[in-house]
């Protein structure tokens, strides 16, 4: 292949398109016409022999060579953005970008959701794309630039990404507002008593945390239910006689409508820590970024923690 052909306009299309698989998205995010863009990957497809994208039932899907191209052409730029960056400022009012956050539920609740509010006038030009979190496959997604940052418990990180802790929460129980054997308090009796939500983010799970700390006082609970994410749980508990221990940043804006209350008993907390890549360690947008990520979660309360 003649890399003479190959311009850095076309370099940037080719890796937008690899990440949008859109001709329509990919378009706007270049600025261009969608014939314009069209005539672009018609030369790309030109000078390396290969569609590289094929039509699929949603968008388009990458040919065998575009996948092999992806990771390192995503690198280069990366590296050459770094490079032209190094020393100028960032002014996050007028930076475009895209941002790919990967987090569970309870991350996304507790500290995506504040964060994009505070960004959407502080950063108008940047978009966020808020990812499942995949532990196993997070390393993977982190080094091909798939995923920018991700928050998750420090414990669970991949020993190959850095690390930032950013706070502590703990866990609360929580019923219904009216809840004919709960009147502000619970004794362990009753807690034992009461049938229990739990969530299990992996699925199907009936012990936890809270099952844990009831073993070393010589006690159990009855779980009626396995919930697959957080969220939903203040949901059945307001509508019903059930009981849950969630934690504390997924419960202290429902006292609308539910009691909040100390566990009759000791349950460990949680840390939660950011997660990056060391290759976006210092460019400015990552730099940036992470420094109001931890501003915004500390910020929310529930004992703050220093960077470790």
């Amino acid at each position: 292949m003649d890399i003479s052909r190959l311009d850095l306009n076309l370099i940037v299309t080719l890796d937008v398109l690899l990440a949008e698989l859109n001709v329509t998205r990919a378009a706007r995010r270049l600025a261009l016409s969608q014939p314009a863009l069209s005539a672009r990957l018609n030369r790309l497809r030109d000078i390396f022999a290969d569609p590289l994208l094929v039509p699929a039932q949603r968008g388009m899907a990458p040919t065998q060579r575009a996948l092999d191209l992806r990771g390192p052409l995503h690198d280069a730029l990366e590296g050459l953005r770094q490079a032209v960056a190094e020393g100028a400022p960032f002014d996050p009012k007028t930076a475009v970008a895209t941002v790919a956050v990967s987090a569970s539920d309870y991350s996304q609740h507790a500290v995506l959701t504040p964060l994009i509010l505070a960004l959407r006038a502080e950063a108008p030009g940047i978009r966020f794309a808020w990812r499942t979190l995949n532990v196993p496959a997070l390393g993977g997604q982190m080094e091909r630039g798939e995923v920018d940052l991700a928050l998750l418990t420090p414990e669970s990180a991949p020993e190959s990404l850095r690390m930032t802790r950013l706070y502590r929460d703990r866990y609360v129980a929580i019923v219904r507002k009216g809840h004919p054997q709960v009147g502000g308090t619970l004794d362990l009796d009753l807690f034992c008593d009461l049938d229990h939500v739990i969530v299990s983010a992996r699925g199907g799970a009936f012990r936890g945390a809270t099952d844990l700390a009831l073993e070393t006082v010589g006690r159990s609970r009855r779980v009626v239910l396995s919930a697959a994410a957080f969220l939903v749980v203040p949901e059945i508990v307001a509508g019903s006689d059930m009981i849950a221990v969630v934690p504390h940043r997924i419960a202290r804006d429902q006292t609308h409508r539910l009691q909040v209350i100390e566990p009759p008993l000791p349950i460990p907390g949680f840390d939660i820590a950011m997660v990056w890549h060391d290759r976006a360690t210092t460019h400015p947008l990552q730099r940036w970024l992470r420094a109001r990520v931890v501003s915004v979660a500390r910020a929310n309360g529930d004992g703050a923690m220093d960077p470790a």
